[in-house]
């Protein structure tokens, strides 16, 4: 009940704010991000970590009021894989709307116990590309890279042929072309199966052309490090795009560096290409060594937890498998900052199935093999959505002679849903994150007790409860220097002595619900004070007189 009036009072604040439906490049970011730290001064702090190669800020909203730090704190980030352009619209919007909602007792309560750490955009150089005079679906930063390891730099870019605005593929009729038309639409491009004897007709490449003349196609353009290859777990050596190094890119080194610096960090929720919330991560054993390359076992069912959370409130279905890559971001959160991590790109096309009438079954012809891009297409026409740029004959200098086409899907519309579902799923995907923030962990001191006995000795007896719905520790971090262990601190008068037990007590481990009883013999007449928490989990004082 007290979630549903604490999103029902500020879900009302933000509809009466009336929020636009549009997708903000980055100087709209920017004002976007000024204008709240400008109407709510005490509850937000901006800060611009660093500036990309493409002269863009890194900003972060810190978000709460009090002391931030001293709360327990759940990192939001947008543009973790920057051809995902909706991931910062989700990220920013998150932080509108709780805002928007501040002036209600509920929400002051929240951001009175919480911190939020919001990162609109991570990789502002990569999104700016959606609002390019030549759009073309980007990850990489601004940074110069020499992709195909020729000693030249970005030398073979995409090229516009048909002069559209858009990059899409090429099609070459050729007899030694590995790709055909799909039997249920011969717009799309599939690969000829020659075990069942089929044979190809084209080659497909990306829009351009061969440059540098070393028979590949738009291998060494613009396009530099993605932020979501450039981490420290399971790094994709001298992949394109993954950087000389992990962490090579001013814009990780600051991400990061912040990060590490927030003990009190408990959960991280980034807008990305993985999505361990429709589907959460599985125990797998043999990844579970000295060096874990899996979730823990004990990790599971908070990765559930969030799972469910979302489901309850983010209202879609059918979510396509969505695994984690190498050196990305959700991976590291867990892995190596050792927080509860979870990731979920926001959006994806609905399922198409063909309706069951015989109008339908004369117009869709039969998609046996299921192909995905059939079925979004199709998806994608029924909802008016154009999404398709239709093959169009073009003057390839490569291929004199040859027919020659260009044409497919537009660049973005396959991950990007249409502005005017903004709204919808910002409000859904708030919802989730206020709910999970309000089953971060949260230590308290109770069924505290004091006897009196001999020789003015007197025994202190309290019980350490998690009442939070996470551990205040996870079990991957449990060896991790940058997570903070539970500690109980007795703090006693220069005329008080302990008799038995410690001073300090360190626990590495809290779960949800967890509850240890610690007892001291002291010595000594006065006030003493039981300090108990970690950064992550907040902490409780409570004072007795002996």
């Amino acid at each position: 009940m007290k979630y549903r009036i604490l999103t029902g009072l500020f879900l009302l604040a933000c509809a009466q704010v009336g929020f636009g439906q549009q997708y903000s490049n980055h100087v709209q970011v920017s004002q976007r991000v000024k204008s709240l730290e400008s109407a709510h001064g005490s509850l937000v702090k901006l800060r611009s970590l660093a500036k990309t190669a493409g002269g863009k800020d890194i900003w972060v909203l810190e978000i709460g009021s009090g002391n931030r730090d001293n709360n327990p704190a759940v990192v939001v980030a947008g543009g973790v894989e920057g051809s995902l352009i909706l991931s910062q619209e989700l990220a920013l919007g998150f932080a509108e709307r709780l805002l928007a909602g501040a002036s209600t007792d509920s929400v002051k309560a929240l951001l009175a116990s919480t911190a939020f750490y919001v990162f609109p955009n991570v990789s502002p150089d990569a999104t700016e590309q959606y609002f390019a005079k030549v759009r073309y679906e980007r990850s990489g930063n601004a940074s110069a890279t020499d992709d195909d390891r020729d000693g030249k730099i970005n030398e073979d870019p995409f090229e516009d042929l048909n002069n559209d605005g858009l990059i899409t593929m090429v099609r070459v009729e050729d007899a030694t072309g590995r790709w055909k038309t799909h039997p249920a639409d011969a717009r799309i491009m599939v690969q000829a199966n020659t075990e069942k004897g089929e044979q190809g007709k084209y080659i497909l490449i990306s829009e351009g052309t061969d440059t540098d003349k070393d028979g590949k196609f738009n291998e060494d353009g613009e396009g530099g490090v993605h932020f979501n290859k450039n981490l420290t777990f399971d790094p994709p050596y001298f992949e394109k795009g993954a950087g000389e190094h992990p962490v090579s890119e001013v814009e990780t080194r600051a991400v990061l560096d912040y990060l590490y610096d927030r003990f009190n960090v408990f959960a991280v929720i980034a807008f990305g290409p993985a999505n361990n919330l429709s589907e959460p991560w599985k125990y797998d054993r043999s990844k579970a060594g000295r060096i874990a390359t899996g979730i823990l076992e004990q990790d599971v069912k908070y990765n559930k937890l969030a799972s469910e959370l979302y489901k309850q409130h983010v209202k879609q279905k059918d979510a396509p498998a969505a695994s984690p890559q190498k050196g990305d971001f959700v991976q590291w959160a867990y892995f190596h900052y050792g927080r509860q991590s979870f990731s979920t790109p926001g959006w994806w096309a609905p399922k198409f199935e063909v309706p069951k009438d015989s109008a339908s079954a004369a117009k869709y012809k039969p998609n046996a093999d299921k192909n995905v891009d059939v079925d979004f297409i199709r998806w994608a026409e029924r909802e008016g959505q154009d999404v398709f740029v239709n093959w169009q004959k073009i003057n390839h200098p490569d291929f004199p002679g040859k027919v020659a086409e260009a044409g497919g899907f537009k660049p973005f519309v396959k991950t990007t849903p249409p502005a005017s579902a903004i709204t919808k799923l910002t409000d859904e995907h708030t919802k989730f994150i206020i709910a999970l923030a309000q089953n971060k962990p949260q230590v308290d001191l109770v069924n505290l007790k004091t006897e009196s006995l001999d020789n003015g000795v007197s025994r202190v007896t309290v019980t350490l409860q998690n009442k939070g719905g996470f551990p205040a520790i996870a079990q991957v971090a449990r060896n991790n220097n940058f997570v903070k262990l539970v500690k109980v601190n007795l703090v006693l008068s220069k005329d008080q002595t302990i008799f038995g037990g410690n001073k300090i007590t360190l626990l590495n481990e809290l779960d949800a619900g967890e509850s240890k009883e610690l007892t001291w013999l002291i010595k000594g007449k006065g006030k003493i004070t039981l300090e108990a928490g970690a950064p992550q989990s907040g902490v409780k004082k409570v004072d007795v007189n002996l």
